[in-house]
């Protein structure tokens, strides 16, 4: 650990670019490594933070502070009466960034748009599986290769996407990180040169900053954009300094160090208000943490056997320990400050004597698992190791034996999408859009099974709901299917729900500009700091 500390920091100072004395630099205290740069081939905040938001734009984004679309790349846009055909206009003179491994010849067009968003629904598309074991688990899990008909080319700033069906959360999607536009001419390029993997490592966008370079698990630095078509942004560098444990996170900080830091240890919040030199946004977390049980394996094919298990858990303990009153137990698969959330839902009762009870007449006897603790903090879950230690005891008094495994992230989040993971697994989501569907489709629909569904469960009657209220645009409607279909995960219990948190970000007193986001994003478009 020391030495990787020493590293980071020689790192951090040969960011002072030679000549730039004078340069602003910010440096964010990153909780994790990103998986890659290329946003549509991941899921996890982690990766989106480093490289959908300072790398990249999408065609809409979200208004800083809510989860209202509104124009970015396509500065308008036109939706067919029948609502399965969208037109976007694009907006004119935007150009791509130049790097030292790549300088466009041209502004963005609407082929940018047709090769970012075709290559994920289109499995002959020769970049559809252009690194091993590329998956396109966000457009698969939402259903778009059988959502979208067609993306095409009208004229240079003008695209058609065709729908099978009328979509209600569509726009909202197309501002998500996945959603990210990417340069076809640096995609050709790469290929032209038999490096197609290089544009996951190398990345090119149109967004506020521009990639200089990534030392593996210890620091990333982009510096400004100074083409990007919005507002420029306030700091000429932007370093992420990859800190996976919260308490260094917190010391870095204080020692000013870093200047804004995720995911605090809840012990270290009351000091962190506290002191004069910091500053601590907080707001109630639009997301989820939970126990996905493998629903294809055995005994946890067996309704009972889950039931069982969910009675067994002592939520209130997992909260008090891990988030020190930040965080509430959960009840339904989405939070109860989104809309359509089902109030009337009965939570599983914590009855140990119940479990054994239930158990004994499924038929199991002497069981062992595994249980899965995620490696970093994650809003939802800030502490997965002492989450999984806790259930690791409280199955133990229903006579199951835990085995605790975990991995580096981005491996956790690879084996824990395969159909045949064994176990249990500690996840958890925040909401990408705002959207119920962001949470009850893409989590637990049939189609995200081996992507985000890791449960690996596909009740038909419960997808057919959610796949329903997705083609509906009237609220009313669209909540009564959403909360028909809360009953029916609760009764099956795929998941043992666990928590939903409270957002919390400390960061020096003297940073201005930065807007804590509903999503959980990090952004530093906006970000600026006192000298």
């Amino acid at each position: 650990m020391k030495y990787k500390l020493t590293l980071a920091a020689a790192l951090l100072s040969a960011t002072m670019f030679a000549g730039a004395a004078s340069a602003k630099t910010f440096v964010y205290c990153s909780e994790g490594s990103p998986e890659g740069f290329d946003p549509g081939i991941y899921t996890a905040g982690t990766t989106f933070d480093a490289s959908a938001h300072p790398i990249y734009n999408r065609l809409l984004e979200f208004k800083p502070g809510t989860t209202q679309p509104e124009a970015a790349l396509a500065q308008s846009w036109e939706i067919s009466a029948d609502g399965t055909v969208y037109t976007f206009k694009l907006r004119p003179n935007v150009k791509f960034q130049t790097t030292d491994f790549f300088k466009p010849t041209r502004n963005l067009t609407a082929d940018d748009v047709v090769f970012s968003i075709g290559r994920q629904v289109d499995e002959k598309n020769a970049w559809n599986k252009y690194i091993s074991g590329a998956s396109w688990e966000y457009a698969e899990g939402m259903g778009f290769p059988k959502l979208i008909k067609s993306v095409e080319k009208v004229d240079d700033l003008t695209v058609k996407m065709t729908l099978n069906r009328p979509e209600a959360p569509f726009l909202a999607n197309l501002a998500m990180p996945f959603a990210s536009i990417l340069s076809k001419e640096y995609a050709d390029s790469l290929e032209k040169a038999g490096k197609k993997e290089q544009l996951n490592q190398q990345p090119v966008g149109t967004g506020p900053f521009t990639f200089v370079g990534y030392q593996q698990d210890a620091v990333i630095r982009y510096t400004k954009n100074k083409d990007f078509w919005g507002t420029a942004p306030k700091i000429d560098d932007l370093v992420f300094a990859i800190t996976t444990d919260a308490a260094v996170r917190y010391q870095k900080l204080k020692a000013n160090e870093c200047q804004l830091m995720p995911y605090p240890n809840a012990a270290d919040v009351k000091s962190m208000k506290s002191d004069s030199n910091l500053k601590v946004l907080e707001q109630e977390g639009l997301n989820i943490a939970y126990l996905a049980y493998n629903t294809t394996q055995a005994p946890f094919d067996k309704l009972e056997v889950r039931q069982a298990l969910n009675k067994a858990i002592n939520k209130k303990a997992i909260v008090d320990a891990v988030f020190q009153g930040m965080a509430t137990p959960a009840v339904n698969p989405i939070p109860p400050t989104m809309w359509s959330y089902n109030k009337d839902t009965k939570d599983d009762t914590y009855d140990l004597e119940a479990s054994k009870k239930m158990l004994a007449d499924a038929g199991v006897k002497n069981l062992s698992m595994k249980v899965w603790a995620m490696p970093v903090s994650r809003p939802y879950m800030l502490n997965a190791r002492r989450a999984a230690e806790i259930i690791q005891d409280d199955f133990a008094k229903v006579g199951v034996k835990v085995e605790i495994v975990s991995y580096e992230w981005a491996e956790y989040l690879n084996r824990s999408k395969a159909k045949d993971r064994d176990g249990a697994a500690i996840m958890g989501w925040t909401g990408d859009n705002g959207d119920p569907d962001n949470f009850l489709d893409t989590l637990l629909g049939c189609d995200a099974v081996g992507g985000n569904n890791r449960a690996q469960w596909c009740n038909k009657e419960f997808d057919a709901l959610v796949k329903k209220a997705k083609t509906v645009s009237d609220v009313g409607e669209r909540t009564k299917l959403y909360e028909q279909a809360q009953v029916i995960f609760k009764k099956e219990a795929p998941w043992a729900t666990i928590d939903h948190s409270l957002a919390v970000v400390p960061m020096r007193k003297g940073v201005t500009g930065f807007t804590q986001s509903p999503l959980g994003d990090f952004t530093f478009e906006a970000v600026d700091i006192a000298e």
